[in-house]
């Protein structure tokens, strides 16, 4: 008896509902007659309504098809009682879209508007059948998703035509126009739905995302701050974090993102926001310690242990980062970013086989025989070819290095461009100077609108001795733009190997007028520091250095310069020892770090520790003859000659192979001379074996 009772009491909340909600069913005469001929049994419309509403509670409970079908057939039957009624038919399109009878749905709600265009209800199930299938792909811009795209955007914008004040509609078309790259027409809407509801957190967020994908931050921020401080959520603290991110403004970002946690101390995006911008300030500590907030609540997160693996690398501490990076290989067994990192880790410790090995399969997995590549896959590619090849190179295997960079070339765009870097630079560290002034030329001639190619190029003719023509090919891309940054950078690095020191400080005076970003003062400092060196102006120099590494302790490039300055002059040896170790300790497999650290070594007079730091890095850049220098002195010391004398006899020939911008003449000049006067004193010692 229940289920009677229940059935009757469904039925008749049914009835009621249906005669509340259909004032569309009471036409008049006239507007009935064109709907239908045949006469409107309302009292059979109610009947079949109610079986279809109880049908469909039921599909909603068990999900039933047959169920489904039952509730279609009553509606049908509601309808041809009663085909003046929009109600009946909305609900039967509703119906069709909830059981997946989507075209069914779609004809449904067509009809509707062919007989009333301004349907709200008819356009908005179209719009949300649309934006169903939509699905992931509108990204990819296929024709299909395109299309449907498209159609969507034209329920909507009807809809906010006939519901004008919904904040909702006209944040979702706003989001459309987004995707369909129409972006001015996006800004449009979501304006709108900030004026209909000023404090509407969702439109100013949405708004000022759109202006950070414009590129335009500033706009961004301002749209922001018109919520006061007392008034901003979690959501409006994690967008402004994001836009001072944007705008390399890594510090007041931290202070958004710490109040964005201090509102929601669970919101594990704006953890995410505030380690990712701690590193970004080089509060690496910091920034461990909030990722590892972030694996302790999420202990499935790949991504977290993936940043976390980043940090220990760049503090050198190797197995921490491959412990991490293991975590992440057990979580996403066909991520190709996981094995790209191990790789790199390798290649840090200097275990360049198998981190050849792991790039190797990852370009062998990723092939298509007929180059069929997308361009995301092409960029991947030339990633992973531009890693093999950089580990060809820390190995002494040049000729297969050059190999690898070639095959970027046929990648295209910036892929191409830095193939053609890389070939070049190969080319120079094994003293091949010819055949790299041909790459860059060849890189010209099929890149001709690469700036950065071009000041390669300018560069290798000033080392191969046509110095006015380089410059003045530099000169000729200077537009008064804040785009000549990179030119003078380029001027101040030719001058001060063509040893023209004033005109390389004014070229830098030019490029620091232009650096805007932190990072990019640095490297001025940098090279400033690197020029005065060079001009033997040590302590202007030492001061350059320690400001870049005030603003960036990590900075293994400044750390082995000042060390290996102060170490070679006999100043500060136990500070220059302990800088060079750090760069060491950030790149253990730098042929050149591993250098400064035996010839530290050799200053303090620990030759043993000078002399196995010494071979390392002979054996990883051999051609290098300041490296044989260093050996030579060290062996001299040691009292073995007649090896000191080998390793400078090396280090004579390497120079002699080198262009003159690279060669310290009077490191050149005190090499020679030593080895003469070793020889002399080898023949004298054995005059049959000279």
């Amino acid at each position: 008896m229940k289920t009677v009772y229940r059935v009757l009491l469904v039925l008749l909340l049914a009835v009621a509902a249906f005669a509340e909600q259909t004032p569309a069913s009471k036409p008049d005469a006239k507007s009935a007659a064109q709907a239908s001929p045949r006469k409107v049994d309302r009292a059979a419309a109610y009947y079949h309504y109610a079986l279809a509403h109880m049908y469909e509670e039921q599909v909603a409970v068990y999900g039933r098809s047959d169920l489904a079908n039952k509730a279609i057939e009553e509606y049908r039957q509601a309808i041809d009682a009663d085909p003046t009624s929009e109600y009946l038919t909305s609900g039967l399109a509703e119906l069709y879209a909830k059981t997946g009878r989507i075209r069914d749905a779609v004809l449904e709600a067509q009809d509707i508007l062919k007989r009333d265009p301004n349907n709200l209800e008819a356009h908005k199930l179209l719009g949300r059948i649309y934006l169903r299938s939509l699905g992931p792909d509108v990204q990819e811009n296929s024709s299909g998703s395109q299309n449907v795209l498209k159609l969507a955007i034209e329920q909507y914008e009807q809809i906010v035509k006939i519901e004008p004040d919904s904040v909702d509609d006209h944040l979702l078309l706003g989001r459309l126009y987004r995707l369909n790259n129409d972006l001015q027409k996006a800004e449009s809407e979501f304006k709108t739905a900030i004026k209909l509801e000023p404090d509407s957190e969702e439109a100013i967020t949405t708004l000022a995302y759109l202006y950070n994908e414009e590129g335009d931050s500033a706009q961004a921020v301002q749209v922001l701050s018109s919520i006061p401080d007392s008034g901003r959520s979690a959501k409006l603290y994690s967008a402004l974090g994001y836009t001072y991110e944007q705008q390399k403004q890594y510090k007041q970002a931290i202070e958004a993102y710490r109040h964005a946690i201090e509102l929601d101390r669970d919101n594990l995006d704006a953890i995410r926001g505030l380690a990712q911008n701690l590193m970004n300030d080089g509060q690496t500590d910091a920034a461990l310690e909030q990722y590892k907030i972030i694996a302790d609540a999420n202990p499935e997160d790949a991504q977290t242990y993936l940043r976390i693996a980043e940090i220990y690398r760049k503090d050198g501490k190797f197995d921490l980062a491959l412990e991490n990076l293991k975590k992440a290989e057990s979580m996403v067994q066909d991520s190709v970013e996981v094995p790209y990192n191990i790789a790199a880790v390798y290649q840090a410790q200097g275990r360049y086989d198998e981190a050849a090995q792991i790039l190797q399969d990852l370009l062998k997995k990723s092939e298509k025989t007929d180059n069929s590549y997308s361009q995301g896959e092409r960029n991947n590619r030339a990633v992973f070819l531009e890693r093999l090849g950089t580990i060809y190179k820390d190995n002494g295997n040049s000729q297969a290095a050059l190999e690898t960079f070639r095959k970027m070339l046929i990648l295209g765009d910036e892929n191409a461009v830095r193939g053609y870097q890389q070939l070049i630079d190969t080319y120079r560290e094994a003293k091949q100077w010819q055949q790299a002034t041909d790459a860059a030329r060849e890189a010209t001639q099929k890149l001709p609108k690469d700036r950065g190619l071009k000041m390669v190029y300018a560069a290798q003719l000033a080392d191969m001795g046509q110095p006015d023509a380089g410059l003045e090919q530099v000169k000729s891309l200077l537009k008064g733009a804040p785009e000549d940054r990179e030119v003078y950078i380029t001027l101040a690095q030719m001058y001060s190997r063509l040893k023209r020191w004033p005109d390389a400080e004014a070229a830098l005076d030019k490029a620091e007028q232009l650096s805007t970003k932190e990072d990019d003062k640095e490297y001025v400092d940098f090279l400033r520091g690197s020029t005065l060196e060079r001009q033997k102006k040590y302590e202007p120099a030492e001061e350059m250095f320690r400001k870049v590494l005030v603003a960036d302790p990590q900075n293994a490039t400044a750390l082995n310069y000042l060390g290996y300055m102060l170490a070679d002059r006999g100043v500060k040896l136990d500070e220059a020892l302990n800088f060079i170790k750090k760069a060491v300790d950030l790149d253990p497999a730098n042929g050149a770090y591993l250098d400064s650290l035996g010839w530290a070594y050799f200053k303090l007079g620990k030759y043993d520790l000078a002399e196995e730091n010494l071979i390392k890095a002979s054996q990883r850049i051999g051609t290098d003859p300041t490296v044989q220098n260093h050996l030579g002195d060290l062996y001299q010391r040691t009292g073995r000659l007649k090896l000191a004398a080998a390793h400078w006899e090396r280090a004579v020939e390497e120079w002699n192979k080198t262009v003159a911008a690279e060669v310290d003449t009077a490191e050149f000049a005190q090499c020679q001379k030593k080895l003469e006067s070793a020889k002399m004193k080898l023949a004298k010692e054995d005059p049959d074996n000279k």
